[in-house]
């Protein structure tokens, strides 16, 4: 038997739900994020000040740290609620797609946090170190670098959701092939754009001058742009596959 038809009252009240576990979800991380605000500073400090022994960040305004403290502890716990976050907009979205593409979205829907965790973690790793290195020695013989804590942690916070995020653009790319938005072949024919869209990302996300940190940027954005177009044509092959399940 169908399902009824859902009104738009029966929309908005069903947007309301969804809304509020993501918040709580969200609220919920916050907090726990603030109980460990120590170790969550240490952890973001750590590829910055690690190699600068008996060197810490300073702060110049009366709330600044506390600025700082609740703006890492939200950006933390909305990346611990992503999970439920992304859950609710997918259960959101799902009365309107058919059962197959149901399965594929949730299939995809843990592969989503994995690979902005990746990007993260590459930003972390590998980005970081170089980055901070050279920000914090340009110029040195002319002046010594005394880092405000606001600064620093606004660059951190911003190239990590920003590498989280170019790291779901296979993912992205997979979906629009499912849904027939792209195929392969307009992708291909574009790539010699978004490599050079990549290098502009590079110079804009990167707060550096550095070619090699901007490169650090462009190449993985480049590699990722290739895998989407793999993952464009798996999309293309579903699609054109026969449902064997019922819509």
């Amino acid at each position: 038997m169908a399902s009824r038809e859902m009104t738009l009252r029966d929309h908005l009240e069903e947007l309301r739900k969804r809304l509020f576990y993501a918040a709580a979800a969200v609220a919920l991380g916050t907090a726990a994020a603030f109980v460990f605000r120590d170790r969550v500073l240490d952890f973001l400090l750590a590829p910055g000040f690690d190699r600068l022994p008996d060197t810490r960040p300073i702060y110049t305004e009366v709330t600044e740290m506390v600025a700082v403290v609740m703006k890492v502890s939200l950006v933390a716990g909305a990346v611990v609620a992503l999970p439920v976050v992304l859950y609710q907009l997918v259960m959101f979205v799902t009365p309107g797609l058919t059962r197959r593409e149901k399965v594929y979205l949730f299939i995809f829907l843990p592969g989503t946090v994995v690979v902005f965790g990746l990007g993260a973690a590459f930003a972390y790793y590998v980005l970081f170190p170089p980055a901070f290195r050279f920000l914090f020695t340009f110029g040195a013989n002319n002046a010594d670098a005394v880092i405000r804590i606001g600064s620093y942690m606004n660059v951190v916070t911003v190239l990590l959701f920003w590498m989280g995020i170019i790291f779901e653009m296979p993912l992205v790319m997979f979906f629009l092939a499912r849904l027939g938005v792209v195929t392969a072949g307009s992708l291909v024919r574009l790539r010699r754009y978004a490599f050079i869209l990549a290098f502009v990302a590079g110079a804009i996300i990167t707060p550096t001058m550095d070619p090699v940190n901007q490169t650090l940027v462009a190449l993985p954005i480049i590699v990722l742009y290739e895998v989407g177009i793999l993952l464009a044509r798996l999309g293309q092959r579903l699609r054109r596959r026969k449902p064997t399940l019922a819509s």
